[in-house]
Formats: structure tokens, C-alpha cells, sequence
């Protein structure tokens, strides 16, 4: 069978794209092997280079894989949860560094969508979990901690609440997201902020948590998000 492909537009584009297509509604399945070059030549009517480099596309977007010698050829990958984090963490981040967005509009997101995780967190938190927000609270409360150290501890506590809830989807979706919103929070917010609030929300959410308390858990983050965007209100209130 063969494909139309719009001439005017980039052919390399158009065959990545449909391969993707076929690769998420399940055509191309995990560990199948893509048609040869030439067959895709054949298919989409193009040149070898063309071909290579949708496949170039593809293998950029960890969707395949190569592999050489007479078994060899371009294979459907598995993605995991692992692979696919960076890459979320970066589009995150261009997409707030790209757009027109406020500070109140990140925040109101950031901590809105980890509030979807308080009540699995505070039902399937273990011993692990505690530990680790414990631990960044007293590593945050460390005298002469640079604000660069204060800040990825801030990241790693809010992390820990995430993977406390035990959903990979969830965490995949807001640990990334966290990661991407909450330096650029903190670096916009770290000459005004008090480190012995921040810590103070941060002990009352992992006390709730650890209690299995899911609304005492959700107000701490609810005042924790009021502080955050008052701040964000006063810098920018500031006269340059």
C-alpha cells in the first residue's frame, strides 16, 4: 500500500509522524520490526535519505531502536516512565520559558495538580516516604545551605510527597511538572521568602501525611501555595 504525502511540506516529517501514529494506536507494535527502507521508500514513494531521516525522528523520540547485522532493522521500543521524564521535564519548562504565562498562573497549576495526589499519598505513604520529606526538612533547616541547595531540597520534598501516592501516571505527569515549575517559583521567590516558613509547611504537611490526615495534608499545601503567590505579589508590586 502506498501513502500520499503533501509535496510542499517536509516528506521526512509526514513519514515520522505517520509511523508515530501507527506506533500509539497500536498498528506497529512493542518489539516489531518497521519495514525495511526500502519498503518505506516503496510505500511513501521517497528517496532513502528521506526515509532515514524520519527514522533519524523517530529514534530521537526513543520510539525505535536500530539494530544491526541480518536480524537487524529499525524495532517499535517500549518506553518507560524513565525515558520519557526528561523529556516531559523539558517541554514543561519551554513551555512556561516560551509563553506568556504569569507566576500566579504557574502557581495556581503546580500546586493544583500536586493537590490530586494528597489523599493517595496520605493512604499509601510508607516509611521510605516519611523518611525522605524528613530528611529534606532537616537538610533545609542546615545552616549556611546555599539557596541553590534550599531550592532542590525544596524539589526533592514536594517529589517525595508525589511518588508517596503510588501512581505512576500521576507521578510521571506532576513529579515532571514540579520539577520544570518549582525552580523557576524559587527563583523568582527566594530573596523574599523565610526559609523557617517554608519549612514550617512543609513539617505540618509531612505530619499530616505521616497521620494519614489527607485534609490537614491539603490545607498545609493550600497555605503553602497562598504564601507562594503573595510573594510572587509583592515582587512584582515592587517599583523597578
Amino acid at each position: 500500500m502506498q501513502y500520499a504525502l503533501d509535496q510542499k511540506g517536509d516528506l521526512s516529517v509526514q513519514i515520522a509522524q505517520k509511523l508515530r501514529n501507527a506506533i500509539v494506536e497500536g498498528t506497529l507494535l512493542v518489539d516489531e520490526r518497521l519495514p525495511s527502507e526500502k519498503e518505506l521508500c516503496d510505500r511513501f514513494s521517497v528517496s532513502r535519505p528521506t526515509v532515514r531521516e524520519a527514522l533519524k525522528r523517530l529514534a530521537a523520540q526513543n520510539l525505535i531502536r536500530t539494530q544491526r547485522g541480518a536480524s537487524g532493522g529499525a524495532f517499535v521500543n517500549r518506553i518507560s516512565y524513565n525515558d520519557a521524564y526528561p523529556r516531559q521535564i523539558t517541554s514543561y519548562t519551554l513551555l512556561l520559558s516560551m509563553n506568556d504565562i504569569t507566576f500566579q498562573t504557574a502557581c495556581e497549576a503546580r500546586f493544583a495538580i500536586e493537590q490530586a495526589c494528597i489523599p493517595l499519598a496520605a493512604k499509601r505513604r510508607d516509611p521510605d516516604h516519611l523518611a525522605q520529606m524528613r530528611a529534606e526538612i532537616h537538610y533545609q533547616d542546615q545552616q549556611g545551605l546555599s539557596d541553590n541547595g534550599f531550592c532542590a531540597s525544596d524539589v526533592n520534598f514536594h517529589k517525595a510527597l508525589v511518588h508517596a501516592a503510588g501512581n505512576p501516571v500521576l507521578r510521571f505527569q506532576i513529579a515532571s511538572a514540579i520539577e520544570a515549575m518549582q525552580p523557576l517559583m524559587n527563583m523568582i521567590t527566594f530573596t523574599q521568602r523565610d526559609r523557617a516558613v517554608i519549612i514550617a509547611f512543609h513539617t505540618a504537611i509531612a505530619d499530616a501525611i505521616e497521620s494519614r490526615d489527607a485534609n490537614a495534608a491539603s490545607q498545609g499545601l493550600s497555605e503553602l501555595a497562598d504564601y507562594t503567590i503573595s510573594l510572587g505579589e509583592q515582587i512584582n508590586a515592587k517599583p523597578d
